[in-house]
């Protein structure tokens, strides 16, 4: 018997549709992978099977969850079934986690109150979980003193701890170094063993190609491909699947490296810690104009904090950082990991975009041409932020800092959410402004293959990877 079956899944917003109807279904030990372009209707999908689906957005369609049939149009049905027999884990750790409460005692209370288990068991099993996931030593911290693949992997935990036989796990990778996102995939995969359920919706081909199973690809609401996971991968048959495929960044030509125009930084031996441990100590840099600095390292060791070290946001344990004279505090700016904490959740995005043009002088023309340019329909500044996809909000986000013309951008992790084609779309446009506006750009990234094909020079916050060439500029003490 399935676990799961839903069929003819639907998803409108008034009379425009969203989604074209889907079905699927979901078998004991056989994990489904949903794989498809930014803002295709993935997470869309999701949220109709699960009921959560935004308020001015509307399914239809049946869904079977063992014995237990339910109407996608009537969501409310869904709720006592949640953590329980099905359960989520959502594109947005930030979203999932209570701020106001320590990590591991999220995953504890689920143990207890969702699972049954006694208060010392529960607290046993919380604390297991944490050490599974490489989190030994963070439950006492708050969701706000996580890192965002630290955040993810706490939202993992808490997602399973109610005992529910499927899991839906909504890009379960974005920001995780290749390591990470192995130990996570073989912790989604562990419930397989057990006659569990697995549905994972990504843009990752690794963690594809590592899940297994069968695959369905989407593309604008429908679905284009769908087989056995490896059958898909190793031979697509569509042209959009094997555009897919090819787009993955170790496939990219390399960067011509651009000559450096004046300076806009310099950090001198910077360190920086995190909950009484070192994070990293002793570097020091130059950022000049129109130069791009790739930082890379594995999730936790500290490349967030650099790039807020950098901006003034967070004060280093040592070292200082010096800005070029005569640009103004507006000309430094952040691209947020997480641009869902950094939008107005109440306003539509159309209202924001068009605030931030007022105060730097920018008209409609120049918010209609990135819109273009970053491949966003003129719908999506009609909705508020949770009525778009993850995706597409990433590039929301770097539409609305464009607008303000910087000197300097800390890119974090600017394309986590984003298809293998979206993604270099992305990077191309952050080069060109590079190269066009001279901006300086210190990119972070999960993935080394981005960074040595996008990069002029390269640091490296990994203890056991050597820093690569970073000529002509000084980068000194890296963890090595």
């Amino acid at each position: 018997m399935s676990l799961l079956k839903a069929e003819d899944i639907t998803v409108s917003q008034g009379d425009t549709p969203i989604l074209h109807p889907v079905s699927l279904h979901l078998e004991p030990g056989e994990p489904l992978v949903i794989l498809g372009e930014t803002g295709s209707g993935k997470s869309l999908l999701a949220q109709a099977i699960m009921g959560t689906l935004p308020r001015d957005l509307a399914a239809r369609g049946r869904v079977a969850l063992g014995d237990r049939l339910l109407d996608a149009a009537r969501p409310d049905g869904f709720r006592p079934l949640w953590g329980r027999q099905i359960a989520v884990l959502p594109q947005e750790p930030w979203l999932s986690l209570d701020p106001l409460m320590q990590a591991e005692r999220q995953v504890t209370e689920t143990h207890r109150l969702v699972r049954g288990l006694g208060t010392t068991e529960a607290r046993v099993q919380a604390a297991a979980d944490f050490d599974h996931l490489g989190l030994t030593g963070a439950g006492h911290r708050y969701p706000h003193e996580l890192s965002g693949g630290m955040a993810q992997r706490a939202a993992i935990a808490a997602a399973r701890a109610g005992g529910a036989r499927i899991v839906i796990a909504d890009e379960p990778t974005k920001g995780l170094d290749a390591a990470r996102r192995d130990e996570v995939a073989d912790l989604l995969l562990a419930e397989l063993a057990r006659g569990g359920g697995l549905l994972v919706i990504t843009h990752d081909l690794a963690l594809a190609r590592r899940v297994g199973g069968r695959m369905i690809v989407l593309r604008e609401g429908r679905v284009v491909e769908t087989g056995p996971t490896k059958t898909v991968m190793d031979a697509p048959t569509q042209t959009y699947t094997r555009d897919l495929i090819a787009a993955d960044p170790d496939n990219w030509a390399a960067r011509d490296r651009q000559t450096a125009g004046a300076p806009v930084l310099t950090a001198t031996g910077l360190a920086a810690d995190r909950g009484g441990a070192q994070l990293f100590s002793d570097l020091s840099f130059d950022l000049a104009e129109g130069r791009i600095l790739g930082v890379t390292g594995p999730s936790g060791c500290g490349k967030s904090t650099l790039g807020d070290v950098v901006l003034g946001l967070v004060p280093p344990s040592a070292g200082r950082v010096k800005r070029s004279e005569g640009l103004a505090p507006t000309a430094f700016q952040k691209l947020y990991q997480d641009p869902v904490a950094a939008f107005p959740r109440h306003r539509t995005l159309k209202g924001t975009l068009e605030d931030v043009a007022r105060r730097h002088g920018q008209t409609q023309d120049r918010i209609d041409a990135l819109m273009h340019r970053l491949g966003l329909a003129p719908v999506l500044l009609l909705r508020k932020p949770d009525a778009v996809s993850g995706g597409e909000l990433q590039r929301l986000a770097l539409l609305r800092l464009l607008l303000v013309r910087p000197k300097f951008i800390f890119a974090d992790e600017p394309t986590s959410r984003l298809d293998p084609i979206t993604q270099k779309h992305v990077i191309d446009l952050l080069c060109e402004t590079a190269a066009t506006e001279g901006c300086a750009i210190m990119l972070i990234s999960h993935d080394p293959a981005l960074v040595a094909r996008t990069a002029d020079q390269m640091l490296s916050l990994d203890p056991a990877a050597p820093n690569l060439d970073v000529t002509p500029t000084r980068v000194a003490g890296a963890l090595q």
